[in-house]
């Protein structure tokens, strides 16, 4: 009996050395990355300079997105019906406050508007710019891993209560190499490209609607 305890003793002792070590085993550091956005080219500028602006003043609500895009893990897609997301790989912000910002900046600098500010209090303005975040992924495809990108945006008329316009971008840009980095720098060109389609169709808008 004694001899019995005593050997029941040494495992428990054991799985509690075990679970130590294991414990102590060192963590995979957290890495953080961000979508920034690019100062405008010199082609840009020389363009914004000599655009007359419309007569118009935007306010730009928060960037919309489903939950898992809420947060500040890069999601990964495995098909259409399968996610996940990575533990160590995050996002300095989360994804639709820096998509938000990235808009919020290149309707400024498009030189289109009168103002253009974030919808918040008491501000004021004759549309709202409203943007819906549908993709920001790393997903798999039969020609390889692609960086998706695919946004929502539309122009409420706060006066008649309607939707006077809208517009989708949705496209996979090629990842060169199967490391995270390259995952948002593809991400990155993505998010710009789809952004200035956006930026440059309600342009359009305000164009074919006589609105200077």
């Amino acid at each position: 009996m004694w001899k019995a305890t005593k050997r029941k003793a040494r495992l428990i002792a054991a799985a509690g050395c075990l679970i130590v070590v294991a414990g102590c085993g060192a963590a995979r550091p957290v890495r953080y990355f961000t979508l920034v956005e690019q100062p405008p080219s010199a082609h840009g500028a020389a363009d914004t300079a000599a655009a007359q602006p419309y007569a118009v003043s935007l306010l730009v609500a928060r960037v919309r997105a489903a939950q898992l895009l809420e947060e500040d893990r890069i999601v990964y897609g495995m098909s259409p019906v399968e996610m996940g997301v990575y533990s160590s790989n995050r996002w300095a912000e989360p994804p639709p406050e820096m998509i938000e910002t990235m808009l919020i900046e290149r309707l400024r600098a498009s030189g289109q508007y009168k103002s253009v500010q974030q919808l918040a209090g008491a501000t004021r303005g004759n549309y709202i710019v409203r943007g819906r975040l549908i993709s920001l992924e790393e997903m798999d495809s039969p020609s390889g891993v692609v960086a998706r990108f695919t946004m929502e945006l539309d122009l409420f008329d706060p006066k008649t209560g309607t939707v006077v316009w809208s517009q989708t971008y949705s496209h996979d840009d090629p990842v060169q190499d199967k490391t995270v980095n390259a995952v948002v720098e593809a991400l990155q060109r993505n998010a710009e490209t789809g952004l200035d389609q956006l930026v440059t169709g309600l342009g359009q808008y305000f164009a074919s609607h006589s609105a200077h």
